[in-house]
């Protein structure tokens, strides 16, 4: 068994993300204590932001669990105080979780552990745990990132670089920001046996039309201006967004060929996306959108499902089996091709992604975690 792991990521079993696939891949190999997320931000006065805060605080301080869908290791909440600007937070904030977090792996026999951090603000806890390295996997521009509080996160970001041993980027635009002596570039991997699995059509998905669809946080980084206006001249298309609502979407209410169908469990993404004519990608062009490397593009690839994308950085490796379009007429034209998508186009997508499983990327972060010593 290589040596254990402390990991600071978002709350395990929300949406999976890129961490929480390298982790679950990671864990065959080492032992696990990981912390739920410490928060990017205030509080809002919001019925969101209470019910979150409510969750955190029903939730066990310590689970752990080996069913699909739970972490198969020891999750710890860190019931910190969300103000990542604030000085006095910020010593209370380490010094108390600090002591939690060493009990804890005196208790799980957690001797000398790598801390691997997604979130900038665990850094005030680098020295504080005898570990043996720190790793700083950074998958969002923090800079830019909708709901974060970007200035004292920015500053936070740039201690947590200077103080990491090993920093793994999601993206080349990510990763350019880093000493290139110690950076290295993980682009995010797919669930290829899930994605290409195929399933029945889910029974609120629309029949009476091609489907366009696109899943995950519909958020200020989703043109829904763009999508509105191609609504309008393709009438002829249902376009069903899958996610929670975190922006204004009035322009879509009065739509009639647009869907809300609510937030989906990520195990049932590939039946909506293997039954669309289209999966869609419809970003605004802004400063995180070209840092980002999204997940579901690998995954509407593994699916072989045609994809239709607004231009950024991340998907210009794949342009040659996409549309990539900008203007309402330009998706136009574009779903107009997905219209006539064949066998072997469908086959082409998912060869493209054939080397890329969480499982082939996390071999690669063990080796880089090997180099630690």
């Amino acid at each position: 068994m290589n040596r254990p792991l402390v990991v600071f990521g978002e709350d395990w079993g929300s949406h999976p993300s890129s961490t929480q696939h390298v982790v679950r891949h990671l864990a065959d190999n080492h032992d696990v204590l990981w912390i739920n997320s410490m928060g990017l931000r205030r509080p809002r006065f919001s019925l969101r932001d209470a019910k979150r805060l409510w969750q955190k605080i029903t939730r066990p301080r310590l689970a752990s669990s080996a069913s699909p869908g739970h972490a198969p290791f020891n999750v710890m909440e860190p019931y910190n105080l969300p103000l990542p600007g604030h000085p006095l937070a910020r010593w209370s904030n380490s010094h108390l979780l600090a002591q939690r977090i060493r009990r804890q792996c005196s208790k799980l026999r957690l001797s000398r552990p790598i801390l691997w951090t997604s979130l900038p603000t665990a850094v005030d806890l680098v020295s504080r745990l005898n570990e043996h390295a720190v790793v700083y996997y950074c998958g969002d521009d923090f800079s830019a990132l909708d709901g974060v509080d970007h200035a004292p996160v920015a500053k936070l970001e740039r201690e947590l670089a200077e103080r990491a041993d090993l920093i793994v980027a999601a993206s080349d635009v990510l990763a350019s920001r880093f000493d290139p002596a110690k950076t290295q570039v993980l682009h995010h991997g797919v669930d290829l046996t899930l994605f290409r699995r195929r399933a029945p059509r889910p029974d609120d998905l629309p029949a009476d039309k091609p489907a366009a669809g696109f899943y995950g946080s519909i958020a200020n980084w989703v043109d829904v201006h763009l999508i509105a206006d191609i609504a309008r001249i393709a009438p002829h298309w249902q376009f069903c967004l899958i996610g929670e609502v975190k922006t204004d979407i009035s322009p879509l209410k009065s739509l009639p060929n647009v869907r809300f169908l609510g937030p989906k469990p990520h195990h049932q993404l590939p039946a909506y996306l293997q039954h669309w004519q289209a999966a869609i990608l419809p970003f605004v062009d802004n400063a995180q959108i070209q840092a980002c490397n999204p997940l579901k593009l690998r995954e509407y690839l593994a699916s072989g499902t045609p994809v239709i994308t607004t231009p950024f950085p991340a998907m210009r490796q794949y342009a040659s089996l996409i549309q990539v379009a900008s203007t309402p007429i330009q998706w136009l034209a574009a779903l107009n091709v997905c219209a006539q998508d064949n066998p072997a186009a469908r086959l082409a997508r998912q060869y493209s992604v054939r080397s890329d499983s969480w499982q082939a990327r996390s071999q690669q972060v063990q080796a880089w975690l090997n180099q630690l010593g």
